[in-house]
């Protein structure tokens, strides 16, 4: 079976819900026409009959020889004037004293339907066949001056002529309808023609197959792929660049304004001219740009760019330096060890026992107090692994380091990585290191704790301490206050990042004895710190 095509489905569709909403409202119009109709008759008949059956001159009537004399010209007229069917005025055994027909006059009601006016004293809408057909009524009691019922005015539009007037007002509301079914088609014709000329001429099917080969393509790729219209307005963009971007959720028919730095989309937007390798910081990331403008048949229609992360080569390097960096201390921790050996050794052939035991004692004392601490009371490796390095490094520098016997932290949540780690506590003690080497008595004391909701990791220092015109720019990326030809500024950046990719804050206090740097990593992510 061939399939469908699009304009048969649009003239198809269309139509038929033209059709079935002009039916709807006509059919619609046409009972409340009828109704509104009906009701308004109704409501004349009574209206007349109430009038009538107040009249004086009706009511003095009634107590004459002949009341018909008196009665049929006044209500004759009255109907004429008001295009009612008939008038009829009858007393209360219901005998006519008035008619349009005057042969039916003295003669009695027909329809039954008096009972409640002339028993009762009601006034009320009635439908009855009498003798000139089926009509809508309006009945009304004749009162005297006592408040005696003395008779019953009946007024009325027989039903035939309410119907007629229906169907009168239902050809006009037709004419309309199938004037309106003209113009769908028309329109119906021209949107499908139109929608076709829009597609290329291409069916659905032909255009979501399209579509599913540009989505395959756009996901599949590794880099992130971004694309806009002229008035920068997304069009399409696929996970990647969502990742690299920070972006979650649906981003079509959004602009970019405010989703990222967008000045190079808008450059090759107004140029027409492709930019090619832009470097952009955002969230903490440096992305490379690519921007290459589309063209229709007059001008730019928009613009394709493509992200990739330089960030995370960055970090793959200063990962490895830091590995390195942990490498060489450990390194310099077995190489004190080794000459320590050494001298013990020297000892023991020289036959100094005494000063050989109380080196080993003391060693051993000062191994067994801060072993006690780094593996009892600090409970997670990553944690241990930095404080063994440190320590090394610190005993090869000649340099006390302290680890507060209060420090007491369990294992670190998984969201806290080792190189994150690194950055934070191996740079802070590092500049604690360059801190103190023009110290008599290089001190660096260490606390650590996870009391709360917060990891809090505190390093002391007695070195000289921080200028204040430094405090403000402390963590900006390249400043330093130390001098040299080797690169130096990202040490305390970097550690700033890191805290801050883990929702956390750093702060300083600055003593004239102690330089204080503490670290706050909440244990659950909930946002950047400040």
């Amino acid at each position: 079976m061939g399939r469908v095509s699009l304009q048969t489905k649009i003239l198809a569709l269309t139509l038929s819900l033209s059709f079935f909403i002009i039916l709807l409202l006509t059919s619609y119009f046409t009972y409340m026409n009828g109704k509104q109709i009906a009701d308004d008759r109704g409501r004349l008949a009574l209206e007349l009959s109430k009038s009538i059956s107040f009249m004086p001159t009706i009511i003095e009537a009634f107590e004459s020889e002949n009341p018909s004399e008196t009665i049929q010209p006044i209500v004759e007229k009255i109907r004429q004037k008001t295009g009612a069917e008939f008038i009829v005025v009858g007393n209360r055994e219901g005998i006519r004293y008035s008619h349009p027909q005057v042969s039916e006059i003295g003669k009695k009601m027909v329809g039954g339907d008096s009972k409640r006016a002339i028993e009762n004293g009601e006034y009320y809408i009635s439908e009855a066949r009498g003798s000139l057909g089926l009509s809508m009524r309006g009945k009304s009691p004749i009162f005297n001056d006592n408040g005696d019922i003395i008779g019953v005015v009946s007024v009325g539009f027989l039903v035939e002529d309410i119907e007629r007037q229906i169907y009168k007002d239902v050809s006009k509301e037709l004419v309309i309808s199938l004037a309106a079914l003209i113009a769908s088609i028309i329109g119906s014709f021209l949107l499908a023609k139109s929608i076709r000329k829009d597609t290329l001429g291409l069916e659905p099917y032909e255009i979501v197959n399209l579509y599913k080969v540009k989505n395959a393509v756009l996901h599949s790729v590794q880099e992130g792929i971004l694309s806009v219209d002229k008035n920068g307005t997304i069009t399409s963009m696929n996970q990647r660049a969502k990742s690299l971007l920070g972006i979650n959720g649906s981003v079509r028919h959004l602009k970019v304004d405010g989703l990222f730095p967008s000045n190079y989309l808008y450059d090759v937007l107004n140029s027409g001219e492709p930019q090619f390798d832009k470097e952009m910081t955002w969230k903490r990331k440096t992305i490379i740009v690519s921007c290459t403008p589309i063209f229709d048949e007059k001008s730019v229609s928009g613009v394709v760019a493509v992200f990739r992360e330089k960030t995370e080569i960055e970090q793959m390097i200063n990962k490895l330096s830091e590995m390195k960096t942990y490498s060489e201390e450990l390194r310099a921790q077995t190489h004190e060890f080794t000459n320590k050996l050494y001298v013990l050794s020297g000892l023991l052939q020289l036959g100094e026992y005494k000063e050989a035991i109380e080196m080993i004692q003391g060693e051993t004392s000062e191994l067994k107090f801060q072993n006690q601490i780094v593996f009892e009371q600090i409970k997670d490796t990553k944690v241990q692994v930095i404080l063994l390095g440190k320590l090394g490094k610190a005993s090869e520098k000649k340099i006390l380091f302290e680890i507060d016997p209060e420090s007491y932290i369990n294992k670190l949540p998984k969201h806290i990585r080792l190189s994150q780690l690194t950055l934070i506590l191996g740079n802070i003690i590092d500049n604690a290191f360059e801190a103190v080497s023009a110290t008599d008595k290089p001190l660096i004391k260490f606390f650590a704790t996870d009391i709360g909701e917060d990891i809090i990791f505190e390093v002391i220092d007695n070195g000289k301490g921080i200028a204040d015109e430094d405090m403000h720019s402390l963590f900006e990326r390249g400043f330093t206050s130390k001098t040299g030809d080797n690169p130096r500024g990202y040490g305390l950046s970097n550690a700033d990042s890191a805290v801050k990719e883990l929702g956390g804050i750093i702060e300083v206090q600055n003593g004239k004895e102690n330089t204080v740097f503490t670290v706050y990593l909440p244990k659950t992510v909930k946002g950047e710190g400040h």
